[in-house]
């Protein structure tokens, strides 16, 4: 029997209402899908535009099983939530998605690591330590990472000395050999529940080193075709053993010859894709509520060059946003602001996006660095 879509009907619960559920809600218009929203924060970027927001803490079982009892589906713009609330609501016919017991694996880095291992996915070598006495003696450097809690950069450190490791974390943890690289790469793959699976033009990224967050990204990334290749399959192969549905961010490291390591994943939509709204036939966005809702999957063909630029808090500001320059870089054509509706700004915090299109990678790049001089996320 042919199966008619009924639009409206359709409740999607989301974990989460940052500014990824926002860019979903904006997604979800066009195929008249209701988004509904859980965030601790009464001003969260959704709280205003979601078809309803419910203020509480994504940790708490029973208000996320409270919030779940009447969605179609649930899904997550944060994996930092309570999974048994998640399991239940599964084991009641719920469409949980992605799936908790893969939430489990992936909110956790190191039993990330060991999926990777177990299934012959390349990854840096590492090991786990319980406390910061254990990391001691260790040869440095090596990459020192946080296994749960860690998001937006915080929680990796990389240490080059006994000054650096005294001064990190005390928690279970994964030491991680550091990888020699030339470039950071992500790829983005969807996966609907016919297993069906269509991925992303693979995308470069440029780090801030100071506050780990990503400046830029460019997208078509600068590889070779055989690179393109070995990445895309990686990514299918990853969302295939996982068994997941919905969308699944996978970041590289690119070695020095040429070799791609899986540096982490992450299963909703991402940094890494905001691009897709402005440069692929789908953003990322809609391909993801497309596969959490057994959709076809959109063509995910890269439509135009471009370079993606976050824009973050200022360091020395914190108060009432002020976007110092927006009005003239507003002038430039094939410009796109995204800004998140949050009312304040601190240092590093991601207040919004910027996306530059062009006829060439060279062509965005080189406006991309005069946008970032032109632009500030200060406070009034």
């Amino acid at each position: 029997m042919k199966k008619h879509w009924h639009g409206g009907n359709t409740k999607v619960g989301v974990l989460g209402g940052g500014q990824l559920g926002r860019m979903m809600i904006q997604s979800a218009i066009n195929l008249d899908i209701q988004i509904h929203c859980l965030d601790p924060d009464p001003n969260a970027p959704c709280s205003a535009i979601a078809n309803s927001f419910t203020c509480g803490s994504l940790n708490d079982f029973d208000t996320v099983l409270a919030f779940g009892s009447d969605k179609d589906v649930i899904t997550v713009e944060i994996e930092n939530v309570n999974i048994e609330a998640l399991k239940v609501l599964q084991s009641e016919g719920k469409k949980v998605f992605p799936q908790p017991g893969i939430l489990e694996i992936i909110k956790d880095k190191g039993l990330q690591k060991q999926f990777y291992l177990d299934h012959s996915l390349p990854t840096a070598s590492f090991q786990f330590i319980d406390s910061l006495a254990d990391a001691r003696g260790i040869e440095f450097p090596f990459v020192h990472k946080l296994r749960t809690g860690g998001y937006d950069g915080k929680g990796v450190n990389v240490i080059r000395k006994a000054q650096e490791l005294e001064s990190s974390f005390d928690a279970p943890s994964i030491i991680e050999d550091l990888v020699p690289l030339k470039k950071e790469l992500s790829s983005i793959v969807a996966r609907n529940e016919n297993g069906d699976i269509s991925v992303f033009p693979l995308v470069e990224c440029e780090f801030d080193s100071e506050a780990n967050l990503v400046s830029f990204l460019f997208s078509p990334a600068n590889v070779s075709v055989e690179v393109e290749i070995k990445s895309a399959e990686i990514a299918k192969n990853v969302v295939e053993k996982l068994g997941m549905v919905g969308l699944l961010a996978v970041e590289f490291f690119l070695t020095e010859d040429d070799n791609l390591v899986i540096n982490e994943i992450a299963p909703r939509p991402h940094n890494s894709g905001h691009h897709t709204i402005e440069c692929c036939m789908v953003s990322q966005f809609e391909q993801h509520l497309r596969a959490i809702l057994n959709l076809p999957l959109g063509d995910t063909a890269l439509i135009r060059c471009g370079a993606m630029l976050n824009l973050t808090g200022e360091k020395g500001f914190e108060g009432p946003v002020h976007y110092e320059g927006l009005e003239d870089i507003l002038k430039i054509p094939g410009l796109y602001a995204h800004l998140y509706g949050k009312k304040i700004s601190k240092p590093f915090r991601k207040m919004g996006h910027l996306t530059i299109t062009g006829e060439s990678i060279d062509e965005v790049r080189e406006l991309a660095i005069k946008v970032k001089k032109r632009l500030r996320v200060i406070s009034t």
